[in-house]
């Protein structure tokens, strides 16, 4: 029987999970995806049945497997990703409490504001990073105040990617990275945290023991490989949070390099040996040891576009991709500039650098001139205004860089990646391969020591395009983003206003 020689990436996105099978060499041997739902019981809310998860994956990994020749014994190991923050919560007979909270929910605004005014400096001392909506903290703070008896019955807190995993082993771990991630951690040891769980009364019996993101952590149960196609015993290593892998998979592994990922939501990371507490930035473990990555974010990036797409350009029965198609054939033909016109795409509030999450999405300059194919190319601007805005952050703190590899679905967009590149001013590079998935199977050919350490799976990474930022561009974008500032400062007062006005004060 021939040996093992297939690594096998499991990341659960917002919208869909997402199975990849890659060579050792990093080629991509087959992949398969299936839809996950997420409702919105009241505005700002955004929550997913993590049953939804485990149907998701027996569904596309048997499609990924059947592609890569179906043969599930040539997989040598299995590991995972999914979104930082968003955990699951079970009793003591193993059930769901109730719908996990996801990383881009609001609802805890109230909750965020009283950790704040309690302990705001002290928190960003202990985890590295301050508390805001997206985090796990303020989130199970809102479950203690508004659904006390969900929160007295947690008897084990899971991250999303934890979860998942538990149903292919059955073991309860977590890794550095994501527990960073629930805010409830001291990031100077990398231990959990008494005092921060203690703001909430949180219990530390709860939590999960904390492992290395390339630690093997089990194996495939015979149970999980009935449901989904794969071999009892299959190597399972822990795996950690989207951005962590991607931003590995995508080759941030050394000084120079940043990450721009276009995905639901948007972000800039740069690799730092050391991390860089700022209430404006976040910061996280990285898989190279001994270094840390720090974000800056927007809320709203491939979900704006979607949104956009979905609202103005689709009819019903019609094929998203080709409308995406004609979206861009469309854009492609306005100048830059979009002749005047600017979105803001705060559709779900924002995080960097404002962290309001009363900010409202705007197109402003409207003009009779300004026809469908301005609204793309100013959502496609604006977008990577956004990430400007998130870059300048990096920049003004000491963090930056001159070439940015680019994940997501967004990056599939020519017209797109030269914009961000100009818009940023910096070379902007595409990965053949470089979602989570990807990564995630690269992680776990260093969890079997397939690679003989992290920095080894970059030779398994291929750049297949480039974009220079063109001087007259980025000149006429530089300009540009002043004017979008001021359109958002000066806006900011009405959205607050607007959300006053909409809960009758």
């Amino acid at each position: 029987m021939p040996a093992p020689d297939l690594l096998l990436g499991i990341d659960l996105g917002a919208g869909s999970l997402k199975a990849s099978l890659i060579t050792f060499d990093g080629a991509l041997a087959g992949e398969g995806s299936h839809a996950v739902s997420t409702s919105a019981p009241k505005p700002g809310w955004s929550e997913q049945d993590p049953w939804d998860w485990w149907r998701a994956a027996c569904a596309a990994v048997p499609a990924a497997l059947a592609r890569a020749g179906g043969d599930p014994k040539r997989i040598a190991a299995i590991s995972f990703s999914a979104g930082a923050h968003t955990q699951v919560l079970e009793d003591r007979a193993g059930q769901v409490i109730r719908p996990a909270i996801l990383w881009n929910d609001q609802r805890s605004g109230q909750q965020t504001r009283a950790l704040r005014e309690r302990a705001d400096d002290r928190i960003l001392e202990i985890g590295y990073n301050r508390a805001n909506p997206t985090w796990t903290l303020p989130q199970m703070l809102w479950l203690k105040e508004v659904e006390p008896e969900a929160f007295r019955r947690v008897h084990r807190l899971y991250v999303a990617k934890d979860w998942l995993r538990s149903r292919f082993t059955g073991g309860f771990e977590t890794d550095l990275i994501d527990g960073v991630g629930t805010l409830m951690v001291d990031a100077r040891t990398g231990d959990w945290s008494d005092e921060l769980c203690g703001l909430i009364d949180w219990p530390l019996a709860s939590l999960p023991p904390i492992v290395q993101p390339k630690s093997r952590v089990g194996s495939v149960t015979a149970e999980a490989a009935r449901a989904t196609g794969l071999a009892e015993g299959t190597p399972v290593i822990c795996g950690t949070s989207d951005t962590a892998v991607e931003t590995y998979g995508a080759g941030m592994m050394r000084p120079g390099i940043g990450v721009a990922k276009l995905a639901t939501a948007a972000t800039v990371s740069v690799l730092s040996p050391h991390a860089v507490p700022h209430k404006e930035m976040i910061n996280y473990p990285h898989v190279i040891p001994d270094h840390w990555y720090v974000i800056t974010a927007t809320n709203s990036c491939a979900s704006a576009h979607k949104w956009l797409r979905d609202t103005f350009f689709r009819r019903d029965g019609e094929d998203g991709s080709a409308i995406f198609d004609q979206m861009e054939r469309l854009a492609s033909a306005v100048p830059p500039g979009s002749e005047g016109l600017f979105f803001h795409p705060y559709l779900n509030g924002e995080r960097s650098p404002h962290w309001d999450p009363l900010l409202r999405a705007d197109f402003v300059g409207i003009g009779f001139n300004h026809g469908p194919g301005h609204f793309v190319r100013a959502l496609y601007e604006g977008i990577s205004y956004s990430l400007r805005d998130c870059l300048e952050v990096l920049r003004a703190n000491g963090l930056g860089f001159a070439t940015a590899r680019l994940t997501g679905g967004g990056a599939k967009s020519a017209l797109w990646r030269q914009t961000l590149a100009d818009v940023l001013d910096v070379t902007v590079e595409l990965p053949a391969v470089a979602d989570a998935s990807f990564g995630a199977a690269l992680l776990a050919g260093v969890g079997i020591g397939a690679f003989s350490d992290e920095a080894a799976a970059e030779a398994a990474i291929r750049v297949v395009a480039t974009h220079r930022s063109d001087p007259e561009r980025a000149e006429h974008y530089a300009r540009g983003f002043v004017l979008y500032r001021e359109i958002q400062a000066a806006l900011a007062p009405l959205n607050h206003r607007i959300h006053a006005h909409m809960a009758g004060a």
